[in-house]
Parts: structure tokens; sequence; C-alpha cells
């Protein structure tokens, strides 16, 4: 049995149609259930609504004036409905603000945040990359993912992925200073360092057992870890890089891993927002897009 709602939407159709057959056409349903519904409702009212022939069906003066009424009704019911899908969609319209690792843009990041402005299209993203720790509350950062520990507790963070870290060189520089077997070894070698642009010194590199080590005269220096990536690719000393940075060229054989046992433990991966009250509906869409994004598998072995 089709609910009334139903009934009256297709006793419509048929009403604005020269016959059945039309009604279905329109609706996208069989001939026979509009016959079935137009049926059922005169059995409601009790009184017939169409003269039946053959080739035409002429609404009787009772289906006018019902359909009139039924016309009032669904078009109220409509208006609630489009209402209901207004707010919702204001709702998902306007600004979020991102942060995010520079490197994360070439990895999957641009095309997860792509897909969200093509789905919403009131949605504005303003995506700012930086790989210093940003404080979303006095920079209002509406959304925030960075790799290591989150300990501040005006945040709400989900670690969603891991990410592990490797001592890698390019197969020319292995070919000219062989690979280390130890750390002293390494020492003797060109290396890279990346800036940390808090304190402008060189972040140390992360080993096995909370050991840390920072080069004594590293040959190139960065603030940019994707421009120390291209460094190591193209030679010019060994580096510690972020699996997100490293993983699809060792997979490809442009660089080679060297000394994995002083690996430390992988970090996690978060994504964070500030605890300030309601969060908007645009904002939790993205958060819990890119938690989804990144939760999926082991993005960063």
């Amino acid at each position: 049995m089709l609910n009334r709602l139903e009934m009256l939407r297709i006793f419509c159709t048929a009403a604005e149609s020269r016959n059945f057959k039309e009604a279905a056409t329109r609706l996208g349903v069989s001939p026979q259930a509009v016959t079935r519904a137009v049926k059922e409702l005169e059995g409601h009212v009790g009184e017939l609504l169409f003269h039946r022939n053959t080739r035409h069906n002429r609404i009787t003066e009772v289906g006018e004036q019902l359909a009139a009424r039924a016309r009032l009704s669904l078009q109220g019911v409509d208006a609630i409905f489009q209402g209901a899908d207004q707010a919702r969609a204001s709702e998902l319209a306007g600004l979020v603000r991102i942060t995010a690792p520079r490197a994360l843009g070439r990895h999957g990041l641009m095309r997860v945040l792509g897909e969200l402005c093509a789905q919403h299209p009131g949605l504005q993203l303003d995506l700012r990359f930086s790989d210093q720790f940003a404080d979303v509350v006095d920079e209002q950062i509406d959304i925030g993912i960075r790799v290591g520990v989150l300990r501040d507790s005006r945040f709400v963070a989900r670690a969603v992925s891991s990410v592990s870290f490797h001592i890698v060189a390019a197969p020319e520089l292995l070919s000219r200073c062989g690979a280390p077997k130890t750390l002293q070894e390494l020492a003797e070698r060109p290396t890279t360092v990346a800036i940390d642009p808090n304190t402008g010194r060189p972040w140390a590199w992360f080993l096995a057992g909370g050991q840390q080590w920072l080069p004594r005269a590293p040959t190139f220096a960065t603030d940019d870890t994707g421009a120390e990536a291209e460094a190591v690719l193209a030679g010019v000393g060994f580096g510690q890089l972020t699996a997100y940075l490293a993983a699809p060229h060792l997979r490809s054989g442009r660089l080679v891993e060297v000394l994995p046992e002083l690996a430390p433990e992988p970090w996690s991966l978060s994504v964070y927002r500030p605890q300030r009250g309601p969060v908007a509906a645009r904002i939790r869409l993205v958060f819990d897009r890119l938690v989804a994004f990144f939760s999926e598998g082991s993005r960063f072995p």
C-alpha cells in the first residue's frame, strides 16, 4: 500500500497528463502503478476521480477539486523539505582554516580537499602549509594536521596514522661514499638537516631507544623538509626523512635506506582542532573527512 503523500503525488501528475501512460512516464513508474494509486485514492475518498476509456482518462469535477487541494498540500510539504535542505547547505558553507606540514600537500591532501569543495560549493578552504607547529587558538586556525605528540588540553586531537623515519641516501651517493655501517661512519659522510623554524637551529635526528643525534657539519641545511628531500634525492648527502617523503622513492629505488636498526618508533600523525564551544557543521565536515582520509590503511609505513 502506498503512503498517502506518494498517492497524492501520483494523482496530481495523472491529473496534469493526457492519460495514465503519460503520467507513468513522467514519474518513472509503470502505468499499472498509476492505475493502482488512483484506485486506492478513489477508495479513500469514496468518489470517482477519472472517467476512463482505452485512449483517454478525463478527470471528474470531484477529481479537479481534489487535485487543486492536493497541489497546495504538496507544495507546502515540498517547501518544508526545501527549507531544510537550504539550511543544511548554508551550514556547510563558509570559511575553514587548515594548517598542515608542507610535504603532506604532495600526498593526497589536495585531492581530498578538492573533493570536498566539489561536493559543497559554498565551502571556502584556507590552507596554510608550514612545518612550524601552529597555535590554532592564537592564529584562529580551525583544523591542524601534525606529526608528533600533542599535549595541549585545548585541542580535540585524533591520532589517525603513524609516520616512520628513515635514514636514506641516493644510489649515486652510496656509489661514491659507500654505505655506513655505524653511526660513527655516518658522521664522516655528507649529511642534510632540517632547520627548526621555532629556534633557527637544526633538528636533531631521532634514533632508536629515544636517542638523538645531530650531524656536526651538515653539507646542506634548509627550513623546508621538501627541499631537504630533493637534496637527498640529488645525492647531496645522507638524510633522515619521514615516510611520507621517503616511502615513494624507496619503492622506486631512487633512495636506499641505511642503518635501519637506528630507526625510532613511528610517531603519530594527528588531526586536531581547538576546544572552543560548539563546532560549526562545516568544520566538523572537514575534520571528519580528514580523519577518515588519513585513517585509511597505513599511509606512511
